[in-house]
């Protein structure tokens, strides 16, 4: 099964975009063996090191886990891991677009949203129109969490790297959706951040007001660099957040709709009072 050579995406992409449909549509039950890395890479006619970056896009989604001398395994679903990147890309495809993020930077959101948005402008969705709405933690003002592991402190030279990378992502988010509208490609296109001065210790994304992702923030010690010097810092680890799936609409992931509604009504609660605009 050869790629599609007209597929802009990476082969990697490509690769790991089949391996989550399969599992996300039980091609690949909770706990059953993946191919080797080898059988994988024939069937797909790409490089065996393709097919690793495939699969690291997958453990890092909490998707599969690897087993050393047993191979990769679809995690168990007692976990619940959800895949979101699917999830985002299928809303694109709807005349209205709507995306709300609360969390730390807005990472993970800015990688996700590459694809669809090129996607627009090569003529591939045409939305007719895209709100995107972004909250996280105000870094002007001490947090509780991060914080130093010697007396868990504030640290402002890690508020000023959190800052720079919250400004890296969030910033091209609101740049890349709204250059869709002044280009006419999407009749109307905003995206706006705020921050709040509440440490976030969860993840949330809503999509389309119809469904909810929601992760917890695991808290744990790593040793940076700042200003030179080693720190050791209580730091909140995003890729490691496994996400629960809340839809309107059951299915086998879902626990209904009224945790989509209380999300929404949490979002709109901050967005609404505390929170304020986020500047450049």
């Amino acid at each position: 099964m050869a790629l599609d050579p007209d597929d802009p995406r990476p082969p990697y992409v490509q690769v790991a975009n089949a391996l989550r449909a399969a599992i996300l549509t039980k091609v690949f039950k909770a706990g059953d063996k993946l191919p080797s890395r080898a059988e994988l890479a024939k069937k797909y006619d790409v490089a065996p090191m393709t097919v690793q970056s495939a699969l690291r896009e997958l453990r890092d989604e909490g998707l599969i886990v690897s087993r050393q001398g047993s191979g990769v395994f679809v995690r168990e679903r007692t976990e619940r891991p959800v895949g979101l990147r699917p999830h985002i890309e299928q809303a694109f495809t709807s005349d209205r677009v709507t995306i709300d993020f609360a969390g730390f930077s807005g990472e993970t959101l800015h990688g996700i949203l590459q694809e669809p948005l090129d996607k627009i402008r090569i003529g591939r969705l045409t939305p007719e129109t895209i709100h995107v709405r972004i909250l996280v933690p105000d870094p002007t003002v001490p947090w509780s969490v991060p914080c130093t592991v010697e007396d868990r402190a504030d640290s402002p030279a890690f508020r000023e790297r959190a800052a720079e990378i919250m400004r890296r992502h969030t910033l091209a988010i609101v740049d890349n959706v709204t250059e869709l509208g002044e280009l006419g490609l999407v009749k109307d296109a905003t995206a706006e951040v705020r921050v709040h001065p509440a440490a976030p210790l969860f993840k949330l994304y809503l999509i389309n007001n119809d469904e909810a992702f929601f992760g917890f923030y695991p808290v744990r010690e790593h040793v940076l660099s700042l200003d030179g010097q080693p720190q050791a810092i209580y730091d909140l680890m995003g890729k490691d957040a496994i996400l629960f799936h809340h839809s309107t609409i059951d299915d086998d992931t879902s626990t209904g709709s009224q945790y989509v509604e209380q999300a929404r009504t949490w979002f709109d609660s901050l967005w609404n009072t505390i929170a304020t605009e986020y500047k450049r």
